[in-house]
């Protein structure tokens, strides 16, 4: 059986910690803080039984993860599509997640919609709780996913990081209507 790296690296946000995980085949998580790399490497040895860690920033830089967040977090408009990517998740989750991708920056879409475009309008509770456990916030963009009376709802990272990365894309009419512990 071959052992597999889990690459992991820390970029430097000064309103954030966010810490980037992958594997050879592509970036496979987004943290939104350190606090949650005990979780991280639980959910990873699941996938990925018996994985080595190592801090290294070039496996980042080479699927160009890092440079593209960095200005996406400085308010630039860039696109994640062609950054290498390893979804560790059920196929439900998977579908949900690659889903996501099809938001348009600056644009939300409420959890029904999203359960529409999958061809599953029975399932937005099921399209929720998969949102909710996206590993590639930002990434797959899961905050521009906004609740059916058009309000946040919740978000796994906070609904103050929900709204900033909401406002980095120019939305600013989401009402807040969760509560900023309410999350999944």
């Amino acid at each position: 059986m071959t052992t597999t790296t889990i690459y992991h690296y820390t970029l430097p946000d000064a309103e954030a910690t966010w810490t980037l995980l992958a594997t050879e085949r592509g970036i496979c998580g987004l943290l939104y803080n350190e606090e949650q790399l005990p979780e991280a490497r639980a959910w990873l040895e699941k996938h990925r039984p018996g994985s080595r860690w190592r801090a290294d920033r070039v496996p980042f830089e080479t699927f160009g993860a890092t440079d593209r967040l960095m200005r996406y977090f400085g308010g630039e408009r860039v696109g994640f599509e062609d950054i290498p990517m390893e979804l560790l998740g059920t196929p439900f989750q998977r579908e949900v997640w690659s889903a996501l991708s099809r938001i348009p920056y600056g644009e939300v879409w409420t959890y029904g919609r999203l359960a529409e475009e999958l061809g599953r309008s029975k399932a937005t509770r099921a399209v929720g709780a998969a949102n909710g456990r996206n590993p590639l916030p930002v990434l797959l963009p899961c905050h521009r996913v906004v609740g059916a009376n058009g309000t946040l709802t919740g978000y796994r990272g906070g609904l103050t990081m929900k709204k900033r990365l909401l406002a980095l894309e120019g939305i600013e009419h989401v009402d807040d209507r969760g509560h900023e512990r309410f999350r999944f």
